[in-house]
């Protein structure tokens, strides 16, 4: 394979162009929505109207255009913010550079095609392709659309990364409820190990694998029959018996989940107590505001998992009941047939990890990961380094949001030794810091809300009025209590703040209906600045996630002994916002003496 089309030098070359922008902007990405009218955000940062904003942001979607002004009038600005004020005066010139700070205008990342082309080399020209065991599985007649793709464009990589590295093994930590395990598994004869924090995450997929196995065996069977039926139709002699899929009313993998609990990446809405229950951990104010934002313009970003507990905080009796789980499991796998190459294991996983305390038959493998939450993703990249029996990594990663900062000013989110960013030495020389806020719209689906899959705005407006309410009336405005999912329920504003006031244990006495009324019809007027702030936060999205996976290249390039790295697109954005993943195989000689 090649060592990549881009050299440690040229990505930190990307790097630095991408925190000049982002220093420039990032403030406008770490403001808080909540706080919008109460520390008036748009007079703050914006020299421009809203009206000039949503027109620039609709025709920049439309068409490319390149600023035309003077040397003098250049001069005075950055990225379209005025030198002198800090203030946004130029949108186009904003616009135009956001798009030439993300991944694709940076040019930085290949196709999955190309990644194909290259794993494969000659190989390809040829036709070789992974081996595929028995009828090909669709993966849509047992996932929704998006995870369908997922699945199948990540397993046809990985397996060709298997074969090119020769390997049969494959890790897939946060595995979830196995959709990718078990794909790998029965669809290409490889022996996977799926690895999830959750124990109801490993039995769902445990019942799961082993219905889609009934389901494979009685999708084989027929097709073998209609292939005899086919037959017949030239051999009208010969007798045609039907054999029907082996299939229970009550084992229909079309259909629902054996636990029922089906993961976040599964619905197409967000479930609000799944939502509150992903954020509930953190101990940032105004957590609202992103709960909200990222309800609002991202509905499948937040898997529903309960928190992962690092196994040095179990208890001596919940590590042993794990691992003897973990056993049952194995020795149902054997029970279950030779053909079970799916292990679901539970297991909180981090970079120091010992796999081999886990997998006792564990030879050299890849290691995988379909949208590892938070710092998961990190420790996925560390573990390919530090383990010598991990061949190749494909890694993609999600909800930035719940990435632990190790230049964090507060001081708060880095809880443990190695934080999630930044990973590179690059990075962390430079003491980089993003912010929560900004980590939380780099979720954002940019091609989504270009398309018009929008903004659900009065969510927002109504608690960033609300807000207002709580600092002109109560002192508890910033109480560390959570208004939650109140919009939901609500019927109207005046009810919407009659349901937080209670939530939030304050004396709703003190307003009249009316009262409240008269916030909602004041800053009505003003809901374009939020509307139109909220677009340039969307714009500014992949700029910010294209910085966090930036990083994670360079880390692998920072690797000696990682002879291949790259950003490749293995998702269409629009079905699957988080679409890039990172590849890294390493040196075959450093293999071969490990």
């Amino acid at each position: 394979m090649k060592s990549s089309s881009y050299s440690l030098k040229e990505i930190q070359q990307r790097i630095d162009e991408v925190t000049r922008f982002l220093s420039v902007t990032l403030s406008i990405a770490n403001a808080h929505t909540v706080e919008f009218y109460t520390h008036d955000v748009w007079k703050r940062f914006m020299a421009v109207s809203p009206e000039d904003v949503l027109s620039a942001v609709s025709s920049d979607s439309d068409q490319q255009r390149e600023p035309e002004r003077k040397e003098t009038e250049q001069s005075r600005t950055t990225f379209g913010f005025c030198i002198d004020s800090n203030q946004l005066v130029d949108t186009h010139e904003l616009l135009q550079a956001a798009k030439a700070h993300s991944l694709p205008g940076l040019g930085v990342c290949m196709s999955r095609d190309e990644l194909l082309l290259d794993v494969r080399g000659n190989e390809f020209e040829s036709g070789t392709q992974p081996a595929k065991m028995g009828a090909e599985l669709e993966p849509e007649e047992f996932m929704n659309s998006k995870k369908s793709h997922e699945v199948h464009s990540m397993s046809e990589v990985v397996a060709c990364l298997a074969q090119h590295c020769g390997v049969s093994q494959v890790i897939d930590v946060g595995s979830g409820k196995g959709y990718l395990s078990s794909f790998l598994s029965l669809q290409y004869g490889l022996r996977v190990y799926g690895i999830d924090s959750s124990s109801t995450n490993t039995h769902g997929a445990q019942e799961r694998n082993r219905k889609l196995k009934k389901f494979s065996r009685a999708y084989q069977k027929h097709t073998k029959t209609a292939s005899i039926h086919a037959e017949a139709m030239h051999s009208p002699q010969e007798e045609i018996i039907e054999i029907k899929p082996e299939l229970r009313g009550d084992e229909d993998v079309l259909h629902g989940d054996a636990v029922g609990n089906r993961s976040q990446e599964e619905k197409v809405s967000v479930n609000s107590s799944d939502v509150n229950a992903a954020v509930e951990t953190q101990s940032e104010p105004n957590p609202e505001t992103e709960e909200l934002f990222l309800r609002a313009l991202s509905a499948d970003l937040i898997p529903s998992t309960s928190p992962r507990i690092p196994s040095s905080q179990l208890s001596a009796e919940e590590r042993e009941r794990r691992k003897r789980e973990n056993l049952e499991r194995k020795a149902q796998s054997r029970r279950d047939g030779a053909d079970a190459v799916f292990s679901p294991l539970t297991s909180y996983v981090t970079a120091e990890t010992e796999l081999r305390e886990l997998i006792t038959e564990l030879e050299d493998a890849i290691l995988v990961g379909l949208h590892t939450c938070g710092d998961l993703g990190p420790s996925t990249l560390r573990m390919f380094v530090a383990k010598p029996e991990l061949t190749a990594v494909c890694s993609v990663g999600c909800c930035y949001h719940l990435l632990s900062e190790e230049f964090d000013p507060a001081g708060q989110e880095c809880l443990h030794s190695m934080c999630g960013f930044p990973l590179s030495q690059y990075l962390r020389e430079r003491s980089w810091f993003c912010g929560r806020n900004a980590r939380m719209s780099a979720c954002l689906a940019l091609e989504r809300v270009s398309l018009g899959q929008g903004v659900q705005m009065e969510s927002l407006f109504y608690r960033a009025v609300l807000h207002v309410i709580l600092r002109d009336h109560y002192s508890a405005y910033k109480s560390e209590k959570r208004v939650g999912n109140v919009y939901s329920k609500a019927k109207s504003f005046v009810d919407y703040v009659r349901r937080a006031l209670r939530r939030l244990e304050l004396d709703e006495s003190k307003l009249s209906d009316c009262d409240i009324q008269d916030y909602h019809d004041t800053y009505r007027v003003r809901m374009d600045e939020m509307h139109a702030f909220n677009r340039l936060k969307v714009t500014l999205a992949p700029c910010i996630e294209g910085l966090i996976l930036l990083d994670r290249l360079c880390y692998l390039k920072e690797e000696e002994d990682v002879s291949f790295s790259a950003l490749v697109q293995l998702f269409d954005p629009l079905l699957s916002p988080r679409c890039y993943a990172v590849v890294g195989l390493k040196s075959l000689t450093k293999r071969m003496t490990s």
